[in-house]
């Protein structure tokens, strides 16, 4: 263990293919969304008569309302709250913190680790780093992909400015840590892999569809209040060419409750059982 950091590493380590294949697959996505927003005027893709795109389109945007999806704003801001992006970004997150601990309990070898100089602390801070590392990287190859694409296309960047992209992108990384905190805290007490990777794609199928629902819906309102797609627009952000600080500060605040409580959690619990 004299090894700087070794648990981070390893984690990563053990992960570099799975990881490799989402940051490929998040640029050839994010390439497509730019492609098709630059070759198709984004009101064609709605154009039925003058209406546009129902309201409720908005949860795919990105946008607490102000952004329409048949816009330049809208579509890249689809692109960077699609399903498959969610779905690359609970990959990364749901392996790296399944790998946290419960893994370790599930397999055994759990003792193995703890029987070397390694504290609960330790253990924990050292792979919610490596989790942290790994939302990081693919959060920055999806937003430098579609700021190379806006920065590429006159037409794009006439109404979208490289701040908008980096502050969607910023928030994009506070939605990930929105969602590593109580995937932590899961692993933390669970024992198995299977129990945390249910539980990340809860969060995010539950979180879409309650945000989805309370748009369509007007008496589900008050539900958008406890998704996290709430928070998280992109698309407003690109709009507006600026981060939504108090939408970030609630993403942040909830993720760093969960990787409080998993500390509290790993701290408490009985390893051997």
């Amino acid at each position: 263990m004299r090894t700087r950091l070794p648990l981070l590493r390893l984690a990563l380590h053990r992960r570099r293919r799975m990881l490799t294949a989402v940051l490929l697959g998040m640029v050839a996505f994010e390439t497509l969304i730019v492609v098709v927003t630059n070759t198709i005027p984004p009101e064609q893709l709605f154009s039925s008569g003058t209406k546009g795109p129902p309201s409720a389109y908005r949860a795919f945007s990105g946008s607490s309302g102000e952004v329409s999806l048949a816009s330049y704003p809208g579509l890249l801001g689809a692109g960077l709250v699609h399903p498959f992006w969610i779905a690359l970004q609970l990959t990364a997150i749901g392996s790296l913190a399944a790998a946290a601990v419960a893994a370790d309990v599930e397999s055994g070898t759990i003792e193995l680790v703890m029987v070397r100089p390694v504290t609960r602390v330790r253990l924990l801070a050292e792979r919610t780093g490596a989790c942290l590392l790994a939302s990081a990287g693919v959060t920055a190859t999806a937003t430098l992909t579609v700021a190379v694409g806006v920065a590429l296309s006159p037409e794009i960047h006439a109404e979208v400015g490289l701040g908008g992209v980096f502050a969607a992108g910023l928030m994009g990384y506070g939605f990930t840590l929105c969602m590593i905190g109580p995937a932590l805290a899961v692993s933390a007490a669970g024992r198995t892999k299977s129990r945390v990777l249910g539980a990340v794609v809860t969060f995010g199928a539950v979180g879409f569809a309650a945000n989805f629902i309370a748009l369509a819906w007007e008496p589900a309102a008050p539900l958008r209040y406890a998704s996290p797609f709430h928070y998280y627009t992109p698309g407003d952000a690109l709009a507006r060419g600026a981060v939504l600080w108090p939408q970030l500060a609630v993403l942040v605040g909830a993720g760093t409750a969960g990787l409080l409580a998993a500390h509290v959690l790993l701290r408490r619990r009985d390893l051997a059982r």
